[in-house]
């Protein structure tokens, strides 16, 4: 019981890891000014926003990943599928001047969420250094989590937090250097816990509620981890793609995907602009069916659908690009069981395939984006076929 004492709200600091001023240009190309990468100069990626939104850059190799869902194995094949992580075991960014992007939903499902956290925050630094760039959008199940809302939280997941908040103490409560090695000690964190795991009813129900306090304490408005999600925005913008995890509707770019964007950022960091009040939840990102994160209108199968309703659907989808300025928009959130495709003259890509064995344990697949070309990876044995047989213009 002392340990659980010890995990009450008070134990962690309430102010983000760290704080950004928003709406700066940031640099995220090496110390020269411009890549000579054989090919051509590639001009340096310009970010603009905190949490970012609008991205430029030029030139680059872009690839999409869809939902994790806590599957750290999976998470690495896909990774190692879309070029830019090592297939050695540690962790190396790969993917020089590539720009990853992941759809969200990390979190619920599976058991090696903060693990995967981790892994995307060491390649974020080493694709800096390359003139690279990794960016997360947060899905429905981040703002869930950020909500108290654990119905979907795995066992192991539980642990996990436990565990982490442990290693957060041996690390003297350095948040940034305990969050970015988290991904290379968890697996022995994990195997130590199951060594001592106990068949006993009331140990195994101790232990459960001190993995709901880690995970309260780790993920409520202003936590530490909420505050690592904050860094993250709802909608990006790279050149003239649009990613988010739902859908984005002509309403949300009439509001403003900047704005959408730091309201969230906002609450999960637990800031409101009246100092004695809390931040409220933004409604219109993460609230309701036609919510940013929670839009399902672009990615449900359209076969039971009439021809109106397709063309009412290409029309909202045509308007949402026209008023964001994007030529197409890129979703996760419902998975895909034919894999990664597109629909609506290709105006809208759908990545989410259900890796995570928590989901649909399917094979995993990623989306390249080169200029005006995509293409499905599905395996290094059929890139190939799939650049002859998925290339659209």
């Amino acid at each position: 019981m002392a340990t659980m004492a010890s995990l009450s709200l008070n134990s962690l600091p309430t102010q983000p890891p760290s704080q950004h001023i928003r709406n700066k240009l940031i640099d995220t190309s090496p110390p020269s000014a411009s890549l000579n990468l054989g090919n051509g100069t590639l001009k340096p990626i310009v970010i603009s926003g905190d949490p970012p939104t609008f991205v430029s850059a030029p030139g680059r190799r872009i690839v999409a990943v869809g939902d994790l869902h806590g599957d750290l194995a999976k998470a690495k094949s896909a990774l190692e599928l879309a070029g830019v992580l090592s297939s050695d075991g540690q962790d190396t960014w790969t993917g020089q001047e590539t720009v990853l992007v992941q759809l969200g939903d990390i979190l619920d499902r599976g058991e090696d969420e903060i693990a995967i956290l981790s892994l995307l925050r060491s390649l974020q630094i080493q694709a800096k250094e390359h003139g690279g760039a990794v960016f997360q959008v947060n899905g429905n199940h981040e703002t869930m989590n950020v909500e108290g809302d654990f119905r979907y939280v795995d066992s192991g997941a539980f642990d996990e937090c436990s565990d982490f908040l442990e290693y957060l103490d041996d690390c003297g409560h350095n948040w940034d250097d305990a969050f970015a090695s988290w991904a290379e000690v968890s697996e022995t964190w994990k195997e130590q816990r199951k060594l001592s795991q106990s068949s006993w009813g009331p140990w195994n129900l101790v232990k459960r509620q001190k993995g709901v306090i880690a995970r309260s304490v780790l993920l409520r408005p202003g936590g530490p981890l909420a505050s690592e999600l904050a860094r993250h925005p709802v909608v990006l913008k790279v050149d003239d793609w649009v990613f988010c995890h739902g859908g984005l509707l002509p309403h949300h770019v009439t509001y403003g995907i900047e704005r959408i964007n730091n309201e969230v950022s906002k609450w999960m960091i637990n800031v409101s602009e009246e100092d004695d009040a809390e931040s409220q939840i933004p409604f219109i990102a993460t609230r309701g069916y036609d919510s940013v994160v929670w839009n399902r209108l672009y990615s449900r199968d359209t076969d039971d659908l009439e021809d109106y309703h397709i063309e009412q659907i290409q029309s909202i989808l045509d308007s949402t690009l026209q008023v964001v300025g994007a030529k197409a928009m890129v979703v996760g959130h419902t998975p895909q069981t034919t894999g990664v495709n597109c629909k609506y003259n290709c105006s809208i890509w759908r990545v989410d395939v259900g890796m995570s064995s928590g989901v649909l344990d399917s094979r995993p697949e990623v989306l390249e984006i080169r200029g005006n070309k995509t293409r499905v990876i599905r395996s290094e044995s059929d890139t190939f076929s799939e650049l002859q047989a998925a290339d659209y213009v």
